[in-house]
């Protein structure tokens, strides 16, 4: 994330190259790049005839050649993006001649989703030379209710704790659809007025006393009968709770609170277990109610829940009836 604000900051003060590789596993990192460029770098009256889209599946390497080389018409530069670019990835390397001696008026930018270039080959080599890269990793989703946080206020907007820890449990670490609730919360919502779980739910769809995270406190504060109106609630609505994120969700909980129990020195605890320092309370107390031995049991539950929800060894058994067996163990 630091590298794309760099690279935008950079772009913003005038330090603009030939070339740009936008590539790695987080795709909106790519297209927020490569939408910035497209909207900024060029003035409106410019772009009719200096702001060139391809698309990799479209076009060979001798296209985006060609058409790199071409002179602006009545600007300083032109702007030529490649998206998909990774569709081309069996000729990409035979821009490497181009990139090592790029035309001076042209911003090539190249989208190259998932897949990886080559950093010991001509064409890496080239546009680090003479251009820019960003290369970013998928955030982890322990990191993305930062990243939430940072994004609304880029937007001029605040958003409470568990409100953007709703959004990850619902829409995981895809930042391009939780950017779209976002934006789409940013037109609903004035900017004093502060995101919480109400506004969530009522916006978004995402129940705000029915779900993972709500069922997690619940089971960590022994609070045995919320937790078995959640998941009530999930077995009449299994569409919306799928039991084997529920598992998921639960077998990372634990393994936090068997690491909890084994940290030597408990001050370092939010980033030890890679969390919120507001959450490390939660993992305080369910510690104390889950001893060591009690977690290792519980974990050894919840592997067999997940296998019996893939139906090894558990025919017929609905998702409710497994979900109130593993309640019932870990009550117990």
């Amino acid at each position: 994330m630091e590298e794309v604000k760099r690279l935008v900051n950079n772009i913003k003060n005038g330090n603009i190259h030939p070339v740009y590789l936008l590539t790695g596993e987080e795709p909106y990192f790519i297209d927020f790049v490569s939408d910035f460029i497209e909207k900024n770098l060029l003035e409106e009256e410019e772009k009719a005839f200096n702001q060139t889209v391809l698309y990799g599946r479209d076009v060979t390497i001798d296209d985006i050649v060609s058409n790199a080389k071409r002179y602006p018409m009545m600007a300083e530069r032109q702007v030529l993006i490649v998206k998909e670019a990774q569709d081309l990835s069996r000729t990409i390397e035979n821009l490497a001649t181009y990139c090592a001696n790029p035309q001076p008026s042209t911003v090539l930018v190249l989208c190259y989703k998932y897949k990886k270039i080559d950093k010991r080959k001509a064409l890496y080599k080239a546009i680090k030379k003479n251009g820019a890269i960003i290369d970013e990793k998928k955030l982890y989703e322990d990191k993305v209710s930062g990243w939430i946080t940072k994004l609304m206020e880029s937007k001029g907007y605040s958003i409470s704790v568990k409100a953007s820890v709703m959004l990850v449990e619902f829409l995981g670490n895809d930042l391009g659809r939780i950017s779209n609730e976002v934006d789409k919360l940013t037109q609903i919502v004035r900017p004093e007025q502060q995101i919480t779980p109400e506004v969530i739910e009522l916006n978004i769809g995402i129940s705000k006393d029915f779900n993972n995270f709500e069922l997690q406190n619940a089971i960590g504060s022994k609070d045995i009968q919320k937790a078995f109106r959640i998941i009530t609630y999930f077995s009449q609505n299994p569409k919306d709770n799928p039991l084997v994120m529920t598992v998921a969700l639960l077998y990372s909980y634990f393994s936090k609170v068997l690491k909890y129990h084994a940290l030597p020195s408990k001050s370092n605890a939010a980033r030890e277990l890679g969390i919120n320092p507001y959450f490390v309370k939660d993992y305080q107390l369910a510690a104390k109610n889950y001893p060591m031995k009690k977690v290792s049991a519980i974990l050894a539950k919840l592997r067999e829940t997940d296998m019996k929800s893939k139906g090894v060894g558990a025919a017929n058994v609905s998702d409710g009836d497994l979900l109130k067996e593993l309640l019932i163990v870990i009550f117990a």
